[in-house]
């Protein structure tokens, strides 16, 4: 009986065959990202993603914990650093990272497989140079912008200790994170998956030892936490490197007569530079917060600080299930199925939304749970279980917005996605210069967070629903 399936080799160019693709048949979907079911092919996709982050929340709970070991001081340092070091990652993993993948799932779509290589070549080149500006940006602009923010004394000292280490290898997690996009632009989950889970090993081993000092090892502080994630980082960046050039994956940036092509820049800024925007307003956004609420003390600051924490932490499912539906957006456009794409967009959504928003609510409910893994100071507990109780039930809109964001991706519209994070930062610098000029609370504050959080959901879902996807 002869098989119903044949696969046809592609090749790199060079005569070295690549993986193969499924030819169709009777019966027989040519490429399930493309004809499977949406539901179950997108939590298969997202399933090592979520395995991935959730070593990464791992990450999250030891280094807080270890950063507040060194005093709160460090802990309200680490909330001062904290939206430069999420905007290097979400920039360069979400928004840059993610129009990489969008960019070659749609080659691939269009069973191109060549300028899908030739894409990726690219987008190497972005990660690196664009890890460059951070690097320069950071060291020579870091200081001044985190005495804008409200950063003093040891506070201040301690902060500009952590980026003068992680920004002077800005380049580590750009390119780590432009290898996992091209990685996943394929539909290759696991492997960017696998390293994210090794370099969060490395990332608590190294960084707890580093810091703390642990037998011969001498305490280096919050210079050697920012030694051990660029450590860490390095370690994937290099495997996914090697697995990309050595030919094994579908495509290879090592493309015979390599030349720079303009077109090759454009497909992929035209969704990655808009989409890095977006990042770009969340640290705003968080910064103003951390800006207004610095104002109220360092137990306040550190309080909100965790709460953050938890809200990068959590929302990191949304990123693992809005990663999975960019491959599969982009397929479904480059193949003209419009209708498929937006089924997966809104399925995705949908995944995030009550997936983030279940475990928020019961930390809401019960904030000790996640509070005292990090500190047993009394007004740094207050201040987080306020913030927890009156925020954390929203969350859910954030994963909403994070997973129709890379949708979006996807599709290569992702322009009305990043208005609706537009309309948030609006909100939030319009309500707390109000909540400022009339003397308001810390939890009126927290309120506004909050409101913030449904007004980005429902405009997320607005943007989506009223913009023309392809040729719909």
């Amino acid at each position: 009986m002869s098989n119903p399936v044949a696969e046809l080799q592609v090749s790199d160019g060079e005569g070295k065959p690549l993986e193969p693709i499924i030819a169709p048949s009777a019966g027989h979907a040519r490429n399930p990202l493309l004809e499977g079911p949406v539901l179950p092919t997108l939590l298969r996709l997202a399933a090592p993603n979520v395995v991935a982050l959730t070593a990464g929340t791992c990450v999250v709970i030891a280094e807080t914990s270890y950063i507040g070991r060194l005093g709160v001081e460090s802990l309200a340092a680490m909330a001062l650093v904290f939206p430069f070091i999420m905007l290097t990652m979400t920039m360069s993993g979400g928004a840059m990272g993610g129009g990489v993948a969008s960019a070659i799932a749609r080659a691939i779509g269009a069973n191109d497989i060549q300028r899908a290589s030739t894409l990726a070549a690219h987008a190497l080149i972005i990660g690196f140079s664009l890890g460059l500006v951070f690097m320069i940006g950071i060291l020579v602009f870091g200081p001044a912008l985190l005495i804008a923010m409200g950063g003093r004394g040891n506070v201040l000292m301690q902060a500009v200790a952590y980026t003068q280490i992680f920004f002077a290898g800005a380049t580590i997690p750009w390119l780590m994170n432009t290898l996992a996009g091209i990685l996943r632009g394929t539909g290759n989950m696991k492997l960017p998956s696998a390293m994210v889970l090794t370099s969060a090993v490395s990332q608590i081993i190294l960084g707890g030892t580093l810091g703390l000092g642990l037998g011969p090892v001498p305490q280096f502080g919050m210079r050697g936490v920012a030694a051990g994630s660029l450590l860490a980082f390095s370690i994937s960046a290099a495997a996914m490197g090697w697995y990309l050039l050595s030919g094994r994956a579908r495509v290879n940036p090592l493309v015979r007569g390599f030349r720079i092509q303009r077109a090759m820049f454009f497909d992929i800024l035209r969704v990655g530079a808009v989409a890095c925007l977006s990042p770009l307003q969340g640290v705003m956004t968080i910064s103003i917060l951390t800006y207004m609420l610095a104002h109220f003390g360092t137990e306040v600051l550190a309080g909100y600080g965790i709460g953050a924490r938890l809200e990068f932490m959590l929302t990191s499912i949304a990123f693992a299930v809005g990663m999975a539906s960019v491959p599969m957006v982009g397929m479904a456009i480059g193949a003209g199925d419009v209708a498929r794409a937006r089924r997966i967009a809104w399925t995705a959504g949908t995944v995030s939304f009550l997936s983030v928003g279940s475990v928020a609510t019961a930390i809401a409910i019960f904030p000790d749970i996640w509070v005292r893994i990090f500190t047993n100071d009394p007004g740094v507990i207050a201040a987080s279980r306020q913030y927890l109780s009156t925020a954390a039930p929203f969350y859910a809109f954030i994963g909403l917005a994070i997973s129709l964001y890379f949708s979006s991706q996807g599709a290569a519209k992702v322009l009305p996605p990043v208005l609706a994070q537009t309309g948030r930062l609006v909100f939030i610098a319009a309500g707390g210069w109000l909540l400022m000029s009339y003397g308001g609370s810390a939890q009126a504050f927290f309120t506004l967070a909050a409101a913030s959080m449904v007004l980005l959901g429902l405009s997320a879902v607005a943007s989506v629903k009223f913009t023309k996807w392809g040729s719909s």
